[in-house]
């Protein structure tokens, strides 16, 4: 009796040996097992989908006519709307906040304690308020320091800071990710080039405190995190022109029924052609966005104030758009990836490769390599180290013949933009004042008139610069598939975008 037994289990054991291995997914290429040590250790992850980061939203991509929607009042002619496709990406709901921009700082000098001049470079320009016949000296040390003023979007903040506050976000995140899965423990204690930086962890530079790695199918030990397990999320960074623009006009609230058709263009961030709330209620007539009325007039009368604002208002005051996004028209006027060039409307109509994810203002870049091929040592911050693409090595590519191409059809010896066919280069404080420094903002703000709330409209200003009217959100890159995440059988499913509940605030 004891033998049937014994004999009945080993079968059985048998058999569901044999199902288990006959379940395990394998390469349709080779045959062989994928996730199992007895084949190699080849991994093939059942990958979740790309998280969303803190405070982002995801922006479902698509096709739209960019460009201006109002009358070109200023006859300047460098936004001719032409028809481009922005991929899937992510958007930060509101604008970064003063509280944000404070944390950042407090990390930089707790951190980088051997190198005081990162956070002294990182401070924004506090003296933006002061003007020759206003007083606004209170702003200079409250706006951005006190605690009233938390909520609202940092300013003084230049295109140079900004991307540096993106990097620095995009490691914060990552390390986040890692803390609450349990690879990483806290570790507070972190100084100089020995903190916590996305692509040194990737490469082996930075190990930081492990609590836990991953099981490593190869050795039968553990590894760090890999990019190839999709646990890190891509880089924070500013949103291209189109990208803003796209994310602005949200003209998925437009969309005809179920099909492709927009059933109008939109002229602000919501419908209409008023910056006033036009429903029958108790809202009605009020302003939509944190912008100037006329000459002299930032909020209304008291009693009836419009807007509630004199300066920048909270981040989450106001309307916000069908991705839910706040502040997109009014507020601040924001920062964007792009160098300004006043032809690259007409350049993008007459070039096809550019009508996918628009953008001017790429200057390769390339991880300084030893002679093995691998990354050198990080640098004295945590960071590894880059350099630029050359002309010579580009050279050779079919897709691109230069390391630096800012002027690429609009500046260039190529570009032969005059009546005559000569060349037409920017000659900065002569003929223009548009340089390689000049950068895309958009977006109207608390100081502008309502013609500037339009997403079509553009403005430039230089990278070293910073305003009072003008700040920053982040983005970030959708990896996959555009609707959203995969469900768990593999299909794709459309994200229907949450309706939003619209109020005035006051």
């Amino acid at each position: 009796m004891k033998y049937l037994l014994k004999s009945a289990l080993v079968v059985s054991m048998s058999i569901l040996t044999l199902n288990s291995c006959s379940k395990k997914e394998k390469s349709t290429s080779t045959g062989w097992a994928y996730n199992d040590q007895k084949w190699g250790g080849f991994e093939k992850l059942k990958y979740e989908g790309q998280s969303t980061g803190p405070n982002l939203v995801l922006i479902q991509g698509g096709t739209f006519s960019m460009g201006l929607t109002e009358e070109d009042v200023t006859k300047e002619w460098n936004n001719v709307a032409r028809r481009v496709t922005v991929s899937s990406f992510y958007l930060d709901e509101t604008e970064v906040r003063n509280i944000d921009y404070r944390e950042y700082l407090y990390w930089l000098e707790r951190v980088y304690t051997s190198y005081p001049e990162v956070y002294k470079k990182a401070l924004p320009d506090t003296l933006v308020w002061r003007e020759e016949l206003a007083y606004n000296e209170p702003y200079v040390e409250t706006y951005f320091r006190h605690p009233a003023y938390d909520d609202y979007p940092v300013v003084g903040v230049n295109w140079n800071q900004a991307n540096d506050f993106c990097k620095w976000r995009t490691d914060r995140v990552n390390e986040m990710i890692l803390t609450e899965r349990g690879v990483l423990n806290k570790n507070p204690e972190q100084k100089d080039n020995d903190n916590f930086n996305t692509e040194s962890y990737l490469t082996g530079q930075y190990q930081g405190s492990v609590r836990k790695n991953l099981k490593d199918l190869k050795t039968g030990g553990e590894r760090p995190v890999k990019f190839e397990d999709g646990i890190l999320l891509p880089a924070y960074r500013l949103p291209t022109e189109a990208e803003w623009e796209f994310a602005a006009l949200s003209l998925i609230g437009k969309q005809a029924n179920k099909d492709e058709r927009i059933s109008d263009r939109r002229i602000y961030p919501w419908d209409g052609n008023t910056v006033r709330y036009q429903r029958r209620n108790k809202y009605q007539g009020r302003h939509l966005a944190n912008f100037k009325k006329g000459r002299g007039d930032y909020m209304g009368v008291a009693g009836r104030l419009n807007d509630h604002a004199s300066i920048p208002t909270r981040v989450r005051e106001n309307y916000p758009n069908d991705y839910g996004l706040y502040n997109m028209a009014g507020n601040v006027s924001e920062w964007t990836m792009d160098v300004f060039r006043p032809m690259t409307s007409l350049t993008l109509r007459d070039v096809d490769q550019q009508d996918l994810n628009p953008m001017r203002g790429n200057y390769f870049q390339t991880k300084v390599l030893d002679e093995n091929g691998a990354p050198v040592e990080k640098d004295s911050l945590g960071r590894l180290r880059y350099r630029y693409v050359t002309d010579d090595e580009a050279a050779v590519r079919d897709n691109y013949k230069r390391g630096m191409v800012y002027d690429y059809l609009d500046g260039d010896k190529e570009s032969r933009l005059d009546l005559k066919g000569d060349s037409v280069m920017y000659n900065y404080n002569k003929f223009t004042l548009i340089s390689d420094k000049a950068r895309v903002i958009k977006g109207g703000s608390w100081a502008d008139r309502a013609w500037w709330l339009s997403p079509g409209s553009r403005r430039f200003k230089e990278e070293d610069r910073a305003d009072r009217s003008l700040g920053f959100r982040c983005a970030m890159t959708r990896t996959g598939g555009p609707e959203g995440n995969e469900d768990t059988k593999g299909n794709s499913f459309n994200v229907k975008q949450k309706k939003v509940k619209r109020s005035y605030k006051k």
